[in-house]
């Protein structure tokens, strides 16, 4: 469900292609953060490029394939898969460099937030979902997107927050016109920071993580989870997913 090339000068780049939306499994969700993390470990590698293929970023979290485990498997296996995708990112032991393109759901602003540099296209949507499907989590990833009362709004609401905006924030380092120019401007970007020196960078890398607290991610998304896991509980979360299945909601990823 993703490809992977290590170019000439040391840019590992990782490509998500899951039709017809990209929305991440649970199998792509962990597989996805081994290989990150597999990083630490290869001296060759001297930044990431993260992307995707297809018609946008990330369509969120698989909620047929949630909704359809039995029990509570679902929403355990995505929260986990979601939780560990993002400390892959995060600690990361090279700088990420994740391309985003027309939009970017759930558990896509998560791994955009835990990035270290960003490259999205000027249509961009950035959809915090989680209310429309019974979950609370994901305000410690977005909070490294936008300011407070900005998360605040876009999780209560679930509207879009457009590139623009987090480009103005200086959240987003490039903003290009096209979909197909994001795979080529991150590249340029990761080509850049791959020739600086691999030892220093691996080390600001986690300097700059010791400097903005990266640690305390783990902790925070988990007492998030709780107040999601009580939903489910409940029935409540079910029922939102179900209403997306059955169509009774919106698509995010709509043109």
């Amino acid at each position: 469900m993703f490809t992977e090339t290590l170019h000439a000068d040391g840019v590992l780049e990782l490509v998500i292609d899951r039709p017809p939306v990209n929305a991440f499994s649970i199998g792509l969700l962990h597989d996805l953060a081994a290989r990150i993390e597999a990083v630490r470990d290869q001296a060759d590698v001297r930044a990431v490029v993260l992307r995707s293929a297809g018609r946008g970023f990330c369509g969120g979290g698989d909620v047929k394939e949630v909704e359809g485990l039995s029990g509570f498997e679902g929403i355990l296996g995505q929260s986990s898969g979601s939780l560990r995708t993002s400390l892959a990112v995060l600690q990361c032991a090279v700088p990420v460099i994740c391309g985003v393109h027309h939009y970017c759901v759930g558990v896509g602003v998560l791994i955009a937030g835990s990035a270290d540099i960003l490259v999205a296209s000027r249509d961009t949507r950035f959809v915090l979902a989680e209310i429309d499907n019974g979950a609370t989590a994901g305000a410690v990833q977005a909070l490294k997107l936008m300011p407070e009362k900005r998360v605040r709004a876009a999780m209560m609401t679930a509207e879009p927050v457009l590139a623009q905006e987090l480009h103005a924030l200086g959240s987003i380092y490039r903003l290009v016109e096209t979909h197909d120019a994001v795979a080529a401007e991150a590249m340029a970007v990761a080509a850049r920071v791959a020739g600086k020196s691999a030892e220093a960078m691996r080390r600001l890398k986690t300097s700059l993580n010791n400097s903005t607290k990266a640690h305390e991610l783990n902790t925070l998304y988990r007492a998030e989870m709780s107040y999601t896991y009580e939903l489910n509980i409940m029935g409540e979360a079910s029922a939102g997913r179900s209403a997306f299945i059955d169509g009774a909601r919106g698509s995010y990823t709509a043109d």
